[in-house]
């Protein structure tokens, strides 16, 4: 069987989606940096992996960030996209800037998965282990219950100096990533 258009979240758009985690020999169309080298800020590695609901990892889903940065006293939105399929043990790895917290909002970043199986985009949003102060005054945050909330909640980790956060998404299960709807 052929693929065709209709099949949208892949295989059929992998060649500018996702061009190397389907064997194309040249890069996707998003990076997986969300920074530039003029960016001011910590600089942080955001990694993880899909599970499905019997606790296996997904080899083949898109994962994309989309994260609002200050730059010239303008607000800019920049997304950076990635297939779980190159890396050996099918993870995710993105660069960015530690958002900072606002007036409402603790620090976040903002979360498109697909997936096979999957007939729609699911969003979440990553949060910080290290932010708890302003993880307690998040509206958004707070509406999720306390025994689901530390599933939007990404582990600090540092290794050699570098700081970078793991965030597992878990799409069923009794540690099943909350999924908004939009």
């Amino acid at each position: 069987m052929l693929t065709t258009p209709s099949q949208t979240v892949g295989p059929f758009f992998a060649y500018g989606l996702t061009a190397k985690q389907y064997g194309y020999d040249y890069s996707s169309v998003h990076s997986q940096s969300l920074v530039t080298d003029s960016q001011l800020g910590e600089r942080i590695l955001i990694t993880g992996q899909i599970f499905d609901g019997q606790g296996l990892i997904i080899n083949d889903a898109m994962i994309e960030l989309v994260q609002n940065f200050e730059l010239d006293g303008k607000t800019i939105t920049k997304m950076a996209r990635q297939g779980t399929g190159p890396d050996p043990e099918h993870r995710f790895s993105f660069i960015t800037v530690k958002p900072k917290t606002s007036e409402n909002e603790a620090p976040n970043i903002n979360i498109i998965l697909m997936m096979r199986g999957s007939l729609q985009h699911l969003y979440s949003r990553l949060y910080f282990s290290d932010e708890t102060e302003a993880n307690n005054k998040d509206f958004l945050l707070n509406s999720v219950g306390l025994d689901r909330r530390n599933t939007l909640i990404a582990q600090k980790f540092v290794k050699n100096g570098q700081t970078f956060y793991e965030f597992k998404i878990h799409m069923q299960g009794p540690n099943e990533t909350v999924f908004f709807d939009l």
